[in-house]
């Protein structure tokens, strides 16, 4: 099931994060150089006036002073301007303020003073700039002015770029989750196309819109390369299915001379015995040509209309009746443990054919006295059946090559066979959708098959 989280694990979705990220990271910085410029100068032009005004106010004569100042309140209908009169010591003598601040340096510079200052109209302003000139009878003149209007210029300037990243992030994500649901959805159309090529059916080819674009392009060279393949494995298969086949009669019309041959001869003769051996090692070759036979049936993918609800219980009691007897010839025991397991969609004849063959390669394979245990286990996305021995294992190098034709473990040579039992129960896994698995048991070998529930049409 696809998760609202794929859409962002695109190609087209990380570049337009990146591209998203790289654009509000830019802002950022232009807009902060903006407000940082714009500050400064509006800085720079508030103590350039201030400076002016203190001066210009320090040589007036005491009546005109006193009208400048007044005006220079009255006129600023904001009342963003104020002025004080203090003695040399400090103490007020007029104004609008009341005390004067100990950061404010007479004939000093321009400072700026945060928490602005205590005034006697009651209007109390954010941050202030104010400069301090002695007078020539040593009294302190103080003029101020209320500079919050440059910290409204940055929040204006914040608020903005707010506005701008919002008006380009949204609709950026927005736009970047539309984009990439096309690409996604066509890419889970070629996943599942690509699933019963993967199981085997080289019949199926990826989807190919008429877009044309890149993943178009992908599916077209994929296509024809599976066309390329389904030709060459075809080949192949037909060359060796039409030798099997071929071979088949002459073998059958040898061994029917060859039987014909030893009723010739008495039962206890040498000439009786080594009939009887031909005989067996053509029995031997026939049973190989049958596998291969049976395996390219399996292959062929045809007998999935067949399929129908089965019960692997039923089938699992049917394989260990079938088997105890041998593995009690052998002085083995053979147990069987089944929990209640739901049905499966299948063959019921094909998933026989794969059980029994388990099953007889543990017992071949398992020494004389050994253990063999067919078991089972529920998992929500099927069941699993277990076939596990006391034998001598499988190495864990040699696990995955044992499931094709012929292959047969190094230290198992010794022991007849054509190495074509577990290629078949493979093929019958993958004729149904199912897995085969090869892992370490507690004593030897375990084979799995995982009855997955899934959709093979």
């Amino acid at each position: 099931m696809r998760r609202l989280t794929d859409n962002w694990r695109s190609t087209t979705a990380r570049l337009i994060l990146i591209y998203g990220a790289f654009f509000a990271l830019w802002g950022v910085l232009v807009i902060g150089a903006i407000h940082w410029q714009a500050a400064s100068y509006l800085s720079r032009v508030s103590d350039d006036l201030i400076g002016r005004q203190v001066n210009y106010f320090s040589m007036l004569d005491e009546p005109t002073r006193q009208i400048a100042l007044s005006d220079y309140v009255s006129l600023e209908t904001r009342r963003l301007n104020a002025w004080g009169l203090f003695d040399a010591k400090g103490a007020p003598l007029g104004g609008t303020i009341k005390a004067l601040p100990k950061e404010v340096r007479v004939n000093g510079p321009v400072v700026v003073l945060p928490d602005g200052l205590s005034r006697t109209d009651g209007d109390d302003h954010g941050s202030v700039r104010a400069a301090a000139v002695r007078l020539d009878d040593g009294r302190i003149l103080l003029i101020s002015r209320d500079t919050s209007i440059v910290d409204r210029i940055g929040a204006i300037i914040f608020q903005a770029l707010l506005w701008g990243l919002s008006l380009t992030v949204v609709p950026g994500l927005l736009g970047g989750w539309l984009l990439t649901r096309g690409p996604l959805r066509r890419v889970h159309a070629i996943r599942e196309a690509t699933l019963p090529i993967m199981r085997g059916d080289l019949a199926q080819r990826l989807p190919v819109s008429r877009r044309g674009d890149e993943l178009d392009m992908l599916a077209g060279i994929v296509n024809a390369m599976l066309d390329e393949i389904e030709r060459l494995l075809g080949e192949v298969k037909g060359v060796c299915d039409n030798i099997a086949h071929d071979l088949r009669t002459p073998l059958t019309r040898l061994r029917a001379r060859l039987y014909r041959l030893q009723q010739q001869f008495d039962d206890d003769s040498g000439e009786n015995e080594s009939l009887e051996a031909c005989m067996v090692d053509t029995d031997a070759l026939l049973d190989r040509f049958r596998a291969l036979l049976r395996i390219s049936e399996l292959e062929n993918q045809h007998r999935r209309a067949g399929f129908e609800r089965v019960d692997l219980v039923e089938i699992l009691h049917e394989v260990h009746a079938l088997y105890l007897p041998l593995a009690e010839d052998r002085g083995q025991q053979l147990e069987l443990q089944l929990p209640a397991l739901p049905p499966v969609q299948a063959d019921r004849h094909l998933l026989l054919e794969a059980f029994s063959n388990l099953v007889g390669n543990a017992i071949k394979f398992t020494p004389p006295g050994g253990r063999v245990d067919i078991a089972a286990r529920s998992a929500d996305d099927g069941p699993w059946v277990d076939v596990s021995d006391s034998g001598p294992g499988i190495p864990v190098d040699q696990r995955v090559a044992v499931t094709r034709r012929f292959y047969r473990v190094e230290s198992c040579r010794s022991t007849p066979g054509s190495g074509l039992g577990l290629s078949i129960v493979s093929a019958i896994a993958r004729l149904h959708g199912f897995t085969l698995e090869v892992a370490d048991g507690e004593r030897g070998a375990r084979l799995s098959i995982h009855c997955a529930v899934a959709d093979i049409s």
